[in-house]
């Protein structure tokens, strides 16, 4: 834990300053009452007696103050082993980074804090914890400002040369979405030709012979399905096709591979 180690307290230092302030003391006492002055001075005792006196009674509030201090950590200590182990553990953790000075009083307003909810301590003020949000575009405006590329990957045709297809994610709302982007031949007897720049377009794009097919797979509402269609028309002249793939589920009591 981080508590503070005391250390045997210093004697009390008998000071030329301290000795001047005290005769000062009981010549302004004299001089308040000058009648009496010399009655005043009968009962007034000498520096050094006064230094002895506040040696003794420094070094027995010394001893109370430590006394004091102690039974504050005691108690600290016993609600700290009061806590459920989790919780417990927790705040011996963030108590050794915390920037309260390491003192009994601080210790016990700590508790105070976190019993009553004020401090967080899977949370603490002064541990920077960033928001993780998904990131979510809604009513895109372009196909490229709702999804980001993330990948190419060949797909070879039997009658043609190997194609690329583009894979694009993104979320619009319900859940992140993965969208595979292929050109397709509407003539089986034609040949599929690369999309060029690694976008929908391309240098065919005015080729009526092709269209793009892409799917969806993730949670994608009827409105988003018809938004991506939209989008995806927008950016490409040829016609697209867009169709949501839905995740085969295996049938009961078969284990899944």
């Amino acid at each position: 834990m981080r508590f503070r180690r005391w250390h045997r307290p210093e004697p009390y230092g008998d000071t030329p300053r301290k000795r001047a302030a005290f005769l000062r003391k009981q010549r302004l006492a004299r001089e308040a009452l000058p009648l009496f002055a010399d009655d005043i001075a009968v009962t007034q005792h000498s520096v050094e007696e006064e230094m002895a006196r506040r040696a003794v009674s420094w070094d027995a509030a010394e001893r109370e103050r430590r006394s004091q201090r102690a039974a504050r950590w005691r108690e600290g200590r016993a609600r700290l082993f009061a806590l459920p182990d989790r919780l417990r553990h927790r705040a011996r953790e963030i108590w050794r980074t915390c920037p309260y000075p390491a003192d009994a009083a601080r210790f016990a307003d700590f508790l105070d804090q976190i019993e009553v909810g004020k401090l967080d301590p899977w949370r603490p003020p002064w541990v920077y914890c960033p928001e993780r949000t998904a990131r979510i575009t809604r009513d895109p405006s372009t196909f490229a400002a709702a999804f980001r590329q993330i990948g190419r990957r060949k797909a070879g045709g039997p009658n043609a040369a190997e194609a690329d297809e583009l894979l694009f994610c993104g979320n619009l709302g319900s859940g992140i979405l993965f969208l595979s982007s292929r050109l397709r031949l509407l003539d089986a007897q034609g040949s599929i030709h690369a999309i060029a720049n690694g976008r929908l377009g391309g240098s065919v794009a005015a080729c009526a012979s092709h269209f793009v097919d892409i799917e969806v797979r993730g949670p994608c509402s009827d409105a988003e399905l018809t938004l991506i269609e939209r989008l995806a028309q927008a950016t490409d002249t040829r016609p697209v096709v867009v169709q949501r793939i839905v995740a085969a589920h295996p049938p009961a009591g078969r284990a899944t591979p």
